[in-house]
């Protein structure tokens, strides 16, 4: 390199001993302000790798429960899974989504990590597990990538969430647009959202994901968009063959409330066999 007019290389000490005592003092003193530079944006990279790095909340302290809706926002579609859980010992709470549950997933991303900050504090848990259903899985992983989900929650449950869009939405958006609010178009297969969202790690660091779904879906399509890599996937079809459920009957079934209950217990999820089917519908 070439430091006041001298070039500095492989060859430092024959050049620096060539020179007089004061430019070799000048030479010297910007080398050492150099490597100064050079160590403080080392640290500074190392120390932003370090503040990155999410610690995951111990897995056997289940906290409270968050339930976040799907499109429309309606709480009503959540009351049975949540008075399930409540009857099993767990503090069970229904998400309001923002206005008619239709706008910006990230706006209703942020109102999920308010209400986790409110549930903490009134509980005193160290975390808090999420049960997302249909576009509520989707606000879900927004909440644990961009607004600290990552460092309190605990699990991540998604039911029949178009985590990589909808052809439901993708028609809607292309044939009748003005009827298709932000949150329809964001679930479109081919959105700027759910683009940036899938790229690069689809589960992060941080809580266990969970994602439950049922090939007869008639809302998610294809029924596979469900799917997360680096989650446990459990396809419900694998665990009762004749199961015909469809969407809107994801959160009222019972094998998918028992299903919900034991990947949110203080066991380590796990995918039921079919030899598990009878006792989970029961």
């Amino acid at each position: 390199m070439t430091l006041a007019g001298v070039w500095v290389g492989a060859d430092d000490g024959v050049v620096l001993a060539a020179l007089s005592p004061a430019r070799r003092r000048l030479v010297q003193t910007l080398l050492a302000a150099a490597v100064v530079v050079a160590v403080l944006a080392l640290l500074a990279v190392m120390r932003r790798v370090v503040s990155d790095t999410v610690d995951p909340v111990p897995q056997a302290r289940p906290g409270p429960i968050l339930l976040v809706p799907g499109y429309g926002g309606s709480t009503d579609s959540l009351k049975v899974l949540a008075s399930s859980l409540r009857v099993q010992g767990r503090d069970a709470t229904v998400v309001t989504l923002a206005g008619d549950g239709t706008g910006d997933l990230r706006e209703e991303a942020r109102l999920l990590g308010t209400a986790a900050d409110d549930v903490l504090a009134r509980t005193g848990a160290e975390s808090v597990d999420v049960v997302g259903y249909s576009a509520g899985g989707v606000v879900a992983r927004l909440w644990v990538r961009d607004f600290g989900g990552a460092d309190l929650a605990r699990r991540i449950v998604t039911l029949g969430s178009p985590q990589h869009g909808t052809s439901v939405a993708g028609l809607a958006n292309d044939i009748v647009p003005t009827h298709c609010p932000t949150a329809c178009q964001q679930l479109a297969p081919d959105s700027d959202l759910l683009r940036g969202l899938n790229a690069g790690d689809e589960t992060p660091d941080g809580p266990r994901f969970i994602s439950i779904w049922t090939t007869t879906d008639d809302v998610v399509r294809p029924a596979d968009s469900a799917r997360l890599d680096g989650a446990l996937n459990i396809r419900l079809q694998s665990i009762c063959p004749d199961s015909q459920l469809q969407h809107g009957d994801l959160p009222t079934d019972p094998t998918v409330i028992a299903l919900v209950a034991g990947e949110l217990s203080a066991q380590a999820p796990f995918v039921p066999s079919t030899q598990d089917c009878k006792q989970l519908s029961s």
